[in-house]
């Protein structure tokens, strides 16, 4: 059993998760899971630089994250970059910073290799409870990768549209304006279109949605009270419910989206593109099965994604 830290740094949010991981036994034990909005991609999408302050937030998480790890005694620690680093001239700063912070170097991983972690992490649970093939989605701020596959990925794709790019991109308006919506769909639906030439989507069994854009909208789609991991992880949502919850929000105002319970202050900005992303995956893939002859009937959403790849990455290695 080795005791680990893994880090999961990507536009939005950066997060750590320590875990007991026992790969003979197959076990994964959390003892801490933290989660900050740190916005690392700020701007990055029109400048193509992390912006001063962004880098700033980011890096006194990555010091927090380092007393947490000195505190529980971690043997060994993974720190993985996703989009807004990649897409950064000045990821060298970011390098040099997370260095500084935690001692460890973060990877700035390609997309295939972000997609090979989140279906690693999803199915490592889901598997015995859900027939493949699985198409894994890991909705995040700058990326949204996708991935096919039963016991291990068979294709995979890293899309450049997420919560945080579509909303600095086109989603101004308080609610968006339909024509704000329609740009960010041609986005979403050309990244497709380049997706399915990669990801055989119409092969997948069951969908499963990851990361905060996908939870949040699940919260809201099981009326949840407050945010509550544990009826979120797992859920099965009908695929009509689920895309009802991405247009409620998508037309809600800011303020609307402030009031309610379970939805982390940090993405109510973000959220509605985050919902309008999930909603045109959801529809493609529906039609991606159905044209190969099968029935998408429901969404499997998981709290069990990057974070626990990682996990399961430095104990195998």
């Amino acid at each position: 059993m080795t005791r680990v830290a893994a880090i999961d740094c990507g536009t939005n949010s950066i997060r750590l998760l320590v875990a007991d991981v026992d790969p003979a036994a197959g076990t994964l034990v959390d003892l801490e899971r933290s989660n900050e909005v740190v916005r690392l991609g700020q701007g990055v999408d029109r400048t193509g630089l992390l912006a001063p302050e962004a880098l700033a937030r980011t890096l006194d998480a990555a010091r927090r994250y380092h007393e947490v790890c000195e505190r529980l005694g971690v043997e060994d620690v993974r720190f993985v970059a996703t989009s807004a680093t990649r897409d950064a001239r000045n990821r060298d700063e970011f390098v040099a910073g997370v260095r500084a912070a935690l001692g460890v170097d973060p990877e700035v991983v390609a997309g295939d290799e972000e997609a090979r972690l989140s279906f690693r992490g999803a199915t490592g649970v889901l598997a015995s409870r859900f027939d493949g093939p699985f198409l894994v989605v890991d909705l995040g701020g700058g990326s949204t990768e996708l991935v096919l596959g039963t016991a291990a990925p068979e294709a995979a794709v890293s899309m450049d549209v997420g919560s945080v790019r579509l909303t600095e991109r086109h989603l101004h308006g308080d609610p968006p304006s339909a024509a704000q919506i329609a740009a960010a769909d041609a986005d979403v639906h050309a990244a497709l279109d380049a997706a399915a030439d990669v990801v055989p989507m119409g092969r997948a069994v069951t969908l499963v949605g990851l990361a905060g854009s996908v939870t949040t909208i699940t919260a809201h789609a099981l009326g949840l009270d407050h945010y509550d991991r544990t009826r979120i992880d797992g859920a099965v949502l009908g695929v009509d419910d689920v895309l009802a919850a991405c247009e409620d929000l998508l037309v809600r105002t800011r303020e609307e989206r402030a009031a309610l319970p379970y939805l982390h202050p940090g993405r109510v900005d973000v959220i509605g593109a985050g919902a309008l992303v999930w909603r045109d995956v959801v529809r493609r893939v529906r039609t991606e099965v159905v044209a190969a002859g099968g029935a998408l009937t429901h969404v499997v959403t998981s709290e069990h994604d990057i974070l626990d790849g990682i996990a399961w990455s430095i104990a195998e290695r």
